[in-house]
């Protein structure tokens, strides 16, 4: 697991490969990924949006941007938490994804950047 705090807003990272859902003879890995979101801030706050950058092993980037996580733009309570589970999918069984939320703080309606930290999406036999 991975974590990292930007203005008082922590976001862990959790992996998993889904070797049901892939097929490394066609170039397909699935991931999983949970992440989970803390506001340790006194404000409630908003996720708005996401950025993602995702990198294969064989040198393919892509990006990918929209409003919310998994449909929603929740909102946290100072102190409370938010997780979803989402997927990727790589043409190679390692690769990595880093990416940021845009928030807002209800309280003023001002925005920020939350950073999530990279993470390693690794099949357990490139491991060996």
């Amino acid at each position: 697991m991975v974590t990292l705090i930007t203005e008082g807003i922590k976001i862990s990272v959790e992996t998993h490969f889904q070797p049901e859902y892939s097929n490394p003879a066609y170039d397909h890995y699935m991931f999983s990924y949970r992440i989970t979101i803390e506001n340790l801030t006194g404000n409630t706050i908003q996720l708005l949006s996401r950025h993602w950058k995702i990198f294969d092993s064989n040198g393919a980037k892509r990006e990918v941007e929209g409003e919310g996580v998994v449909g929603v733009q929740p909102v946290i309570e100072p102190g409370a938490c938010y997780e979803y589970i989402s997927g990727c999918n790589l043409k190679s069984d390692m690769g990595f994804m880093r990416g940021s939320y845009t928030m807002k703080r209800t309280l003023n309606d001002s925005l920020f950047a939350v950073e999530i930290p990279k993470f390693l999406l690794e099949t357990p036999f490139r491991l060996n």
